[in-house]
């Protein structure tokens, strides 16, 4: 199974967590893990790559579990400096978020490739979703849980079919046959878009896949839930707010999301970034 994912510095205890969320449900399955990154600042901030010392130290629990796991760390500055996203540098979002939309540039990237944010945990095993047929499609998502009622073809289709980016199963061949991510890096070098990959994958993929909730679920656990994306969310009570917590803040997905279902994952996130710090 291939996993992708894309950080800086900061990105590091969510892969970690992800990682071992993976390791957790994978069984037998091998999983070739490819985690790109790069140099590079914004107008306001200056960013540092997600560091090979982190790197390293995955691979190593990766391949203590099956030794025929893989972990690549790809430095991917040339690209960004060749295409710069520049009108989406400075949004809320990180540069390196748009960093999934070169995969059809690295020819070291395998055919089929799942996309993960850092900010997911997986629950079951991804075999069932991950060996699905890719024939003619570009990509498989999951319907953004709020963005759905907002945005894209829903009065023209009649249906839900705006898909959150978090979690993302890429044909690159197909991808590559027409010019999706290269449309859209265009897009990006140009505009400045809302939720920029986001909106521009929904705005040009035509030949997409949605996937059950359950493979992306961002609001609550449910009991058939695969993967759970800790995304930012709206609630209703006692007054309409937004809530971020994230799966590496232990403490709040505790005390405010009152979750302990990934308990023996999290308590070996804590116990493992203990000894990456000490090493």
């Amino acid at each position: 199974m291939n996993i992708l994912f894309c950080g800086d510095h900061n990105a590091e205890d969510g892969i970690l967590i992800a990682t071992l969320s993976l390791l957790k449900n994978s069984g037998a399955q091998e999983l070739h893990i490819y985690i790109l990154t790069m140099y590079t600042q914004s107008y306001h901030k200056k960013f540092q790559p997600f560091s090979k010392h982190a790197a390293d130290y995955l691979k190593s629990l990766l391949v203590k579990q099956n030794p025929q796991n893989t972990l690549k760390l790809m430095d991917c500055t040339g690209l960004f400096v060749r295409e710069p996203l520049i009108a989406n540098m400075s949004t809320h979002f990180t540069p390196y978020a748009m960093l999934r939309l070169f995969a059809d540039e690295i020819p070291q990237l395998p055919n089929k490739i799942l996309y993960l944010d850092a900010d997911v945990i997986v629950r079951r095993s991804l075999v069932n979703f991950y060996q699905q047929d890719l024939t003619g499609t570009e990509l498989v998502g999951v319907l953004d849980y709020w963005g759905r009622f907002f945005f894209h073809n829903l009065h023209e289709h009649k249906v839900f079919d705006y898909v959150n980016s978090g979690v993302l199963l890429l044909n690159l061949p197909e991808i590559r046959k027409t010019n999706l991510f290269a449309r859209i890096r265009h897009l990006l070098q140009t505009r400045t878009v809302l939720m920029p990959d986001q909106t521009a994958l929904n705005r040009y993929a035509r030949e997409k896949k949605i996937a059950p909730r359950r493979y992306n679920e961002q609001y609550k656990l449910q009991p058939d839930t695969v993967i759970q994306h800790f995304t930012t969310s709206f609630r209703f009570w006692p007054v309409f707010h937004t809530l971020t917590v994230k799966p590496w803040d232990v403490q709040r997905v505790h005390k405010v999301l009152k979750l302990h279902e990934y308990d023996d994952i999290l308590t070996n996130y804590l116990n493992v970034k203990s000894n990456l710090i000490k090493k």
